[in-house]
């Protein structure tokens, strides 16, 4: 019988120079380098949220949670409520999406499954170029060619087969609420196309390739198959366009109306929360002027982070389940 003889583990002694080395090669350079970045981003954000807040205390103590339910803004009695901008910023960001949400995804399911890649190549980079357009050229084009075809040709359909619902009742002066939304319709749809496109071509081929195996239809295939497993990742492009609905200033403010009133019409004029601090912060007088519009954008600066988190939450799960 063989003997055996107890085998004393090796012990590895790391030669101080592996550091010194793996700096030479590059390693540490680089995690050093992208870690000083990925910092700089959290501490930067950080130092606007704490601005935010300390700018905007005057406000907070002077008002508190009342400043959010509050609906009197009336600089001249130093008397401010965001209520009617948050149910403006809502109210133009909510119904944006429900028009740019079917557009959108109806748009991104032919470019990703129904049109030959040559077309769809070229259609998406037409839909990714609206997306660089500035805001105020949207803002423009709201004010001399979308104003006019809602007044002249939207708003009388409305009003014969829908005039009974408080939405769509009162004066159409051609800024409102409706006016707002369509803009921003436009400007959030590219953002849902480029991105459901992306996580529809994500999904595996194996999978239409054995739901056509079955028999399936093409259309039966993307809409029993392809979707189901790309939806967290349309859901984030939602909520991507939505942080971008709430956060747009220049094309809203110029079709919105900028009055700080809360009505159920449509076709009333409103104010979202960019617009009045793009309005009024170069001439608030007074710190706690001031302070209540900071005050405000502290409260959008939240919205959106919370939005744009939860949107790169779902493209992240989405991209990590079809790899």
């Amino acid at each position: 019988m063989a003997t055996s003889f107890p085998v004393e583990p090796r012990v590895i002694v790391r030669s101080p120079r592996t550091f010194i080395e793996r700096l030479r090669g590059g390693d540490q350079i680089a995690l050093l380098t992208t870690l000083v970045c990925a910092v700089t981003i959290i501490v930067v954000v950080a130092l606007i949220v704490v601005e935010l807040w300390m700018n905007s205390q005057p406000a907070i103590k002077a008002f508190g949670w009342h400043f959010l339910t509050s609906s009197t803004w009336d600089p001249n009695a130093e008397k401010f409520g965001a209520l009617p901008f948050i149910y403006g910023t809502c109210l133009t960001s909510a119904l944006a999406l429900l028009i740019a949400i079917p557009l959108g995804i109806a748009a991104a399911i032919f470019l990703a499954e129904m049109a030959p890649p040559q077309l769809s190549n070229l259609l998406t980079f037409l839909i990714e170029l609206l997306a660089a357009v500035p805001s105020v050229i949207y803002g423009l084009l709201g004010i001399f060619v979308l104003v006019p075809l809602i007044r002249d040709c939207l708003v009388p359909v409305l009003v014969k087969f829908f005039g009974y619902l408080p939405i769509f009742q009162g004066d159409f002066y051609g800024v409102s609420f409706l006016s707002a939304s369509l803009v921003l319709s436009v400007m959030v749809a590219p953002f849902i196309i480029s991105v459901s496109r992306e996580v529809l071509l994500a999904v595996p081929v194996e999978q239409r390739e054995a739901a056509l195996a079955v028999g399936a239809t093409k259309w039966e295939a993307t809409w029993q198959i392809v979707l189901p497993n790309a939806s967290t990742g349309i859901i984030g492009s939602v909520f991507l366009a939505l942080a971008r609905a709430l956060g747009e200033t220049m094309a809203v403010t110029m079709v919105i109306g900028n009055t700080p009133k809360i009505t159920a019409s449509l076709f009333s004029p409103g104010y979202s929360i960019a617009a009045v601090i793009a309005n009024e912060f170069a001439e608030a007088s007074g710190r706690l002027y001031v302070s209540s519009l900071i005050f405000l954008g502290l409260v959008l600066f939240g919205l959106t982070i919370v939005i744009n988190a939860v949107a790169r939450i779902l493209v992240l799960t989405t991209t990590q389940r079809s790899a």
